[in-house]
């Protein structure tokens, strides 16, 4: 369980090390100095719609990001998310909230790299008639890549570990059904 944190605490404290010496090396190329403030704000999200015949979801995820520099940018999103489990009589229906602040480091040709603290407040059904909220921290790493999609609008697909993660028993549940993490979105750089 050691071997995890610290690759993590590794990977959290060399991006920004990397950034600082490149900015030191090449302050033409990763300097946003002089650069408007409306120019370094980054914003975004994701939308997710999961619907079945035993489960609804409907995640909204929005995001905000700084540019430090032309290569690292700090940030936050907030989560939502509703749930209907319709295999109870009467369905229950749950909501998940959160939030997730972000560095990530652009390396190169569309490819990243992030790290983030997630605060999950994830709620979940102890019988057919009552739930229970718990609160999730979790310690994320990974990788990713976005794609320009005309304008100053982009599309990015990420993937990232679960530092955090523990396997749960039969009959408990958790917000991730293992460490590994999808997402994908939409950013607008303005």
């Amino acid at each position: 369980m050691a071997r995890p944190r610290i690759l993590l605490l590794l990977i959290i404290f060399a991006i920004p090390a990397v950034a600082f010496c490149q900015s030191r090396h090449k302050d033409d190329d990763n300097s946003l100095k002089g650069v408007p403030l409306k120019e370094r704000i980054v914003l975004g999200g994701g939308l997710g719609l999961q619907f079945g015949s035993q489960l609804d979801v409907v995640s909204l995820s929005p995001m905000i990001g700084y540019k430090l520099t032309e290569k690292l940018l700090a940030g936050s999103s907030v989560t939502y998310r509703y749930t209907k489990y319709k295999y109870f009589n009467p369905s229950i229906k749950l909501t998940d909230y959160g939030v997730s602040p972000f560095l990530r480091y652009s390396i190169f040709n569309g490819f990243f790299l992030q790290a983030e603290y997630e605060y999950l407040n994830y709620e979940f059904p102890e019988s057919a008639t009552t739930t229970m909220r718990k609160g999730f921290n979790s310690v994320l790493a990974g990788g990713g890549f976005v794609q320009p999609i005309g304008g100053k609008a982009a599309f990015y697909v990420l993937a990232l570990y679960n530092f955090s993660y523990q396997s749960v028993n039969p009959g408990e549940y958790s917000p991730y059904p293992n460490p590994l993490i999808l997402r994908g979105g939409i950013t607008f750089g303005f």
